[in-house]
């Protein structure tokens, strides 16, 4: 057996919510016996074993007016609002109806329209009492899933973990993609100075420089010094040439001289001279 304070805790609520899902569902008693044996365990039942098969008992009853709100809140609004509406909507239609019939001299009776118009207004307050009967939703479903303060402090907890695994993938991910960048930005400046210098080398090679032009000046004289050492060379060589022959006709011309003397002087005396 377990005892509860009142059916006005979050508790209660969500114990009562279970009693209609079982004597709606389960059971499957009708609409107003439902609504019937709800709010007489609202306002005054204290064991509930006896309507239920809940073995609860209520410590503190609310009594008509608290038990009557309670009822409202927690089982007319959840679950009848609809309908309700629904029927509000049927007397404004059948408003309409009596109005028109009224006008068109179909039916010339203004009672139906003096019934249609009590009609929706009895509607339209029972609709204005269910919805100022409108619990709050947010701490009654959380109590209905069996959550409570504690739960609801490690759910916190749990989404902070979450939240902080998640900024820490985040900060390892932006790392890399830092990483990344870098090395992209190194490469990009690698091949701008690559650039750079085909491109200085090519504007040299189409535009020379003026250090080029003092080079080829430079050259171009190298050369013409040059040219004139050749030149100078080729004359002394043709010198060396002349005299080389000289003396090559000057040995040739003696040893043909000595040849021709020692011959004379070998040659026998003639009769004459004799």
């Amino acid at each position: 057996m377990t005892q509860l304070e009142t059916l006005s805790s979050v508790q209660g609520r969500a114990l009562l919510r279970d009693i209609y899902r079982e004597l709606r569902f389960e059971r499957q008693l009708s609409g107003v016996a439902t609504l019937r044996i709800c709010w007489q365990i609202c306002t005054r039942e204290r064991e509930l074993v006896r309507l239920t098969k809940r073995d609860v008992v209520v410590l503190h009853p609310l009594g008509v007016w608290n038990g009557t709100s309670l009822w409202m809140q927690e089982i007319v609004n959840r679950y009848f609002y609809a309908a309700i509406n629904a029927f509000v909507y049927l007397g404004a239609a059948l408003l309409l109806v009596a109005v028109g019939l009224n006008r068109t001299r179909v039916i010339d009776s203004p009672i139906i329209v003096v019934v249609g118009v009590i009609l929706e207004a009895v509607l339209l307050i029972a609709l204005f009492t269910v919805m100022f009967f409108t619990p709050a939703d947010e701490p009654d479903e959380l109590l209905a899933k069996g959550e409570g303060p504690g739960a609801m402090t490690d759910e916190l907890l749990r989404e902070l973990g979450e939240i902080g695994r998640d900024y820490a993938a985040m900060a390892v991910q932006l790392e890399t993609i830092g990483s990344a960048l870098l090395d992209v930005v190194e490469r990009q400046d690698t091949l701008i100075r690559a650039v750079r210098e085909s491109v200085d080398t090519a504007v040299s090679a189409v535009a020379p420089n003026p250090g080029l032009m003092t080079s080829m000046q430079e050259t171009t004289a190298a050369l013409a010094s040059l040219s004139q050492s050749v030149s100078s060379l080729d004359e002394r060589l043709r010198s060396v040439e002349r005299q080389e022959v000289e003396r090559l006709v000057r040995v040739e011309l003696e040893r043909i001289l000595s040849r021709t003397i020692i011959d004379n002087a070998n040659a026998p005396s003639s009769p004459t001279s004799r």
